[in-house]
C-alpha cells in the first residue's frame, strides 16, 4: 500500500520516509477497518442496508483495503447485523478489498458461503470467564468449535484472521498475565490462520502492557507479521498503545471510523479507536497507510449522521492540520451523502 495522504494536508508535518522513535517509515502500515461490524454491532438505532453499503463505499474510496463487513451471527441475538446475507451479497467480488465476516460456527460460516464471503473471522477470548458470558463457551470449547470452520475456510481458499478478546484485562477476573493470551494465540495459529489480533477489549492497556504481551509472543515464536491489534480507547490509551506495537514492529492495526462501537462488558466505553485519528497519528509519523484523511471524514461523518449524534472522535472534532499554514482543515465540514 502507498500513503494516500503523507506530510500533506491532514498530516502531523513528518516527511514520509522518515524514521521516528526507531520506526522505520517505510514500512506500511495496514489499518484493518471495522466500523461495518464491531461498530454498529451494539448500536439500538437500526442503520439500514443501503446505508451500511454506502458507508463501505465511502471507506473503500478513503482508501482502505481491509473492511471488515458483518457478521453471521443469529439475527436474534445482534439485530444490527441481521442483514448480513444481503449486505455481503451486494459487495463488489471484484475490486480488490477484502471484506472479512466474523463467523461464530460452522452454521454461520455456512451463510457466509452463500452469500459469496471470500474471508473471515472468528473470535475467542483469553479467559474462559468472558467467553462464557460472550458466546456460551470455555475458550477450549470455542476453539474446538472454530476447528471444522476455519478446515472449511481454508479449504476454500480464504483469508482467515482470529480474535484474542480480553488480551489484557476482563472484566470478570481482572488483569490478564500476557502468557495466558499468547497460549491461545499459538493454538488458533496451529489452526492455520493467517493473522491473530490480539484485542483489548474493555479499553484497560497501556504501552507497557503491549509490549509486555508482544515481548512475549515474539519469545513463543509468533512472527509479528501475523500479529494484529485491536485497542479500545475507553480510558484515552489507544494511540499510545499504537505507537507500542509500532515500536515492536506490528504492523496492522484496527481502527472504526468516527470511533463508533466498544464494548458492553465495559461501563462508559468510549468505543474503539477512530480511524481518522489513527490515519493523523500515522501521517505525522511519517509511515504510509493509504488512506486518504479527508474522504475517510467524510464517511466518518456520514454514519455518525445515520446513527443521530455528532462525530466523537478527536479529529474529527479538530480536523486534520495543514503544516504548511498552521490551519485546522476538514474541520466540522458536513457529512457527505
Amino acid at each position: 500500500m502507498t500513503s494516500g495522504t503523507g506530510a500533506g494536508p491532514g498530516s502531523g508535518g513528518a516527511e514520509a520516509g522518515s524514521t521516528t522513535g526507531g520506526i522505520a517509515g517505510h514500512e506500511a502500515v495496514r489499518i484493518y477497518e471495522v466500523g461495518p461490524r464491531d461498530g454498529l454491532q451494539n448500536e439500538a438505532r437500526l442503520v439500514p442496508t443501503e446505508d451500511k453499503r454506502h458507508f463501505i463505499e465511502l471507506l473503500a474510496a478513503a482508501g482502505l483495503r481491509e473492511i471488515e463487513a458483518t457478521s453471521f451471527v443469529s439475527p436474534r441475538a445482534v439485530p444490527q447485523l441481521g442483514d448480513a446475507d444481503e449486505l455481503v451479497r451486494s459487495l463488489p467480488g471484484d475490486d480488490g478489498i477484502r471484506y472479512p465476516v466474523l463467523v461464530p460456527n460452522a452454521r454461520g460460516l455456512e451463510r457466509a458461503e452463500g452469500a459469496g464471503a471470500r474471508s473471515v473471522a472468528v473470535f475467542t477470548a483469553a479467559t474462559d470467564e468472558f467467553t462464557r458470558h460472550n458466546i456460551g463457551t470455555s475458550v477450549a470449547e470455542s476453539l474446538d468449535a472454530f476447528g471444522p470452520v476455519l478446515e472449511r475456510a481454508g479449504r476454500l481458499g480464504w483469508w482467515r484472521r482470529a480474535y484474542v478478546s480480553t488480551a489484557f484485562g476482563c472484566p470478570y477476573t481482572g488483569r490478564v498475565r500476557p502468557e495466558r493470551a499468547v497460549a491461545v494465540a499459538l493454538r488458533l495459529l496451529d489452526m492455520d490462520v493467517d493473522e491473530v489480533c490480539f484485542g483489548d477489549t474493555i479499553g484497560v492497556a497501556v504501552p507497557t502492557h503491549v509490549r509486555a504481551l508482544l515481548a512475549r509472543a515474539l519469545e513463543a515464536g509468533i512472527p509479528v507479521s501475523r500479529i494484529a491489534l485491536h485497542f479500545h480507547d475507553t480510558r484515552g490509551t489507544a494511540l499510545a498503545n499504537v505507537v507500542a506495537g509500532l515500536e515492536a514492529g506490528v504492523r496492522c492495526f484496527d481502527a472504526s471510523a468516527g470511533g463508533t462501537g466498544g464494548c458492553p462488558y465495559a461501563p462508559g466505553a468510549a468505543g474503539n479507536l477512530a480511524t481518522e485519528d489513527l490515519v493523523f497519528l500515522l501521517d505525522g509519523m511519517g509511515l504510509a497507510h493509504g488512506v486518504d484523511l479527508s474522504r475517510l471524514l467524510a464517511a466518518a461523518r456520514f454514519i455518525a449522521g445515520r446513527l443521530g449524534r455528532p462525530l466523537a472522535s478527536k479529529v474529527g472534532q479538530a480536523g486534520g492540520w495543514d503544516p504548511d499554514s498552521g490551519r485546522s482543515i476538514d474541520a466540522g465540514a458536513d457529512a457527505a451523502v
